[in-house]
């Protein structure tokens, strides 16, 4: 009984918030006391509201009380606790809803320090004390408090389950193993969880060993990260200099067009205006000569008039007229179109490489990638609109269908004469250029063709090494006849075996150095495969046997 008053008293010193005696004790306006602490935390937590409560019976304040130690209240605390009032558990140590309560405590429980998995029964830190002191309990597996106990107990025979049996994956007694379960693959239960602990550490180790390698991946990602943003901040930084030293050059080429002209035009008016000045003289000397022969014409008397006229020279023929040549509105024509030229070539260029700029730009393939395609549909999702090049052709490869088709004609055809055009062989490359993933499928017919990737720096005239698919190491090719399949790499001959086909399927992934070669036809069948690296942009390729032999950049549907 005088406990029950100890844990009353207790109850009445205690704060609410931290269920613990009181320190520093305040009372609030309420009536109600608490830690000086803990309602400051409290109302720290309220100060966005500018509304204060008490946490027991919600009355507001405001503005925010000051707070004062209760010293009365501390003085009496402080004797509580030398009478032994700290003795008694505290609210926190007896169990509540969601806590493992002591089986042994009656009356309201305390929380359970560990379980018995013997005992079947959970206990507190008081009651639990026997089974340090006595010997055979000590031998009891105890564990962390835990509400399944009773699921350690046999439904039908009220034992414990110490036995797992293997066939039915389930935990049982050993009257189950004489009963329904008897004959089946059985061990104690401490032995398969031995076998499973092992198993389990494995699985552990695995995961730890794949988070270690994710680990590195994003250490990895991250310097990647960091790598590609100090490219691209160079790439800006190098580009905004060129297109600057582009400008200035441009800006120069401008200043030294308006200095020419305007010396030209300075040299030409002075030069006019000189001219000018002389025909101005001899029209003055003109109207003087004309004044004097009016006023001769003009005299009466006869004899004056014949005695005077000997003295008059000749008129003499003008100097100038026949050097006077006008080309109104054109004298600066020329100029204008040759700038016009320069003008338009310079946008030929920028059209031409501006895409291969773009596009190595935008083939900044790090990270993660996708897996490589197995089906045909998969790939048709990198399929590429493909076209073929008029100024790569060959003179004697008929471009047709849209400049996807070649076919070798005896005739030579009327190509423009272009650096790019390949002189001996029969061969031409794709408009667009190659990178990141891309896959297309060629058609042939006639007597083979090497389907082939090249890059745009491959030579165009020489022998067959420096200019023919596959004999250098510019290029890559898939010799295809009818009987056999090679591939070819710098001269290197690699024999291939696989269904033959009119249709090669080709997929190229740029950043991964993959470059496979595919039978098509109702199904796919892979011819072979290049693990490389590539250094530049590559394009599609055909080289054809012989006159009448046809290729054809296919859409692929």
């Amino acid at each position: 009984m005088a406990q029950k008053g100890v844990e009353l008293d207790r109850e009445t010193f205690s704060c609410s918030i931290c269920l613990d005696l009181l320190k520093d004790p305040v009372t609030i306006p309420c009536g109600h006391s608490y830690c000086m602490n803990c309602i400051k935390t409290h109302w720290d937590g309220e100060d966005g509201k500018k509304i204060y409560s008490c946490p027991q019976c919600r009355q507001s304040f405001t503005p925010r009380p000051v707070l004062v130690k209760n010293t009365m209240l501390a003085v009496l605390v402080e004797e509580l606790k030398k009478t032994g009032l700290q003795t008694a558990p505290a609210d926190h140590c007896y169990a509540g809803a969601e806590d493992v309560a002591c089986d042994v405590c009656t009356g309201r429980k305390l929380k359970a320090l560990k379980s018995c998995l013997v005992c079947v029964a959970s206990f507190c830190e008081k009651h639990l004390q026997f089974h340090y002191d006595s010997a055979p309990f000590r031998k009891h597996k105890l564990v962390e408090p835990s509400k399944k106990l009773q699921e350690n107990i046999c439904s039908r025979h009220d034992e414990v389950t110490k036995i797992f049996c293997r066939t039915d994956q389930q935990c049982i007694c050993y009257l189950c193993s004489m009963d329904e379960h008897k004959g089946h693959n059985t061990v104690s239960a401490a032995a398969e969880r031995t076998e499973r602990q092992r198993e389990l550490e494995v699985s552990r180790q695995n995961i730890q060993q794949r988070i270690q390698d994710r680990e590195k991946d994003v250490k990895l990602l991250q310097q990647e990260v960091e790598a590609i943003s100090r490219s691209a901040d160079k790439a800006v930084e190098d580009s905004e200099k060129i297109f600057t030293e582009l400008i200035r050059l441009m800006k120069e080429r401008c200043s030294d067009v308006e200095q020419q002209v305007r010396w030209q035009q300075e040299t030409e008016v002075s030069r006019v205006k000189e001219l000018q000045e002389k025909l101005e003289q001899e029209i003055t000397e003109l109207k003087r000569r004309d004044a004097v022969l009016e006023q001769l014409s003009q005299t009466e008397d006869h004899n004056q008039f014949l005695h005077n006229y000997p003295s008059l020279s000749a008129l003499s023929e003008s100097t100038h007229l026949s050097r006077i040549n006008i080309h109104p509105l054109s004298y600066f024509e020329d100029m204008t179109a040759a700038v016009s030229e320069v003008r338009d070539k310079l946008q030929d260029v920028l059209r031409e490489t501006w895409t291969n700029v773009s596009l190595t730009v935008t083939d900044v393939n790090v990270l993660l990638s996708d897996p490589e395609p197995k089906t045909r549909a998969e790939f048709l999702k990198y399929s590429r609109e493909i076209t073929l090049d008029p100024n790569t052709a060959n003179t004697h490869l008929l471009l047709s269908e849209g400049n996807r088709r070649a076919t070798v004609m005896t005739e030579e055809q009327s190509y423009p004469s272009h650096p790019d055009g390949f002189i001996k062989y029969w061969q031409v490359l794709s408009r667009e250029s190659l990178t990141g993933r891309c896959y297309w499928e060629v058609e042939w017919s006639g007597e083979g063709v090497y389907v082939a990737i090249a890059y745009k720096n491959i030579s165009r005239v020489g022998g067959r090494n420096e200019c023919g698919f596959g004999l250098n190491d510019k290029s890559w090719a898939l010799d295809c006849d009818s009987n056999s399949y090679i591939l070819r790499y710098n001269d290197v001959e690699t024999p291939v075996s696989g269904p033959q086909s009119s249709r090669i399927g080709m997929y190229l992934d740029h950043s991964a150095g993959i470059l496979s070669f595919y039978s098509v036809s109702e199904t796919m069948t892979l011819l072979h495969r290049v693990q490389t690296t590539f250094t530049q942009p590559l394009y599609a390729g055909l080289w054809l046997y012989d006159y009448g032999d046809t290729a054809e950049l296919c859409k692929p549907k």
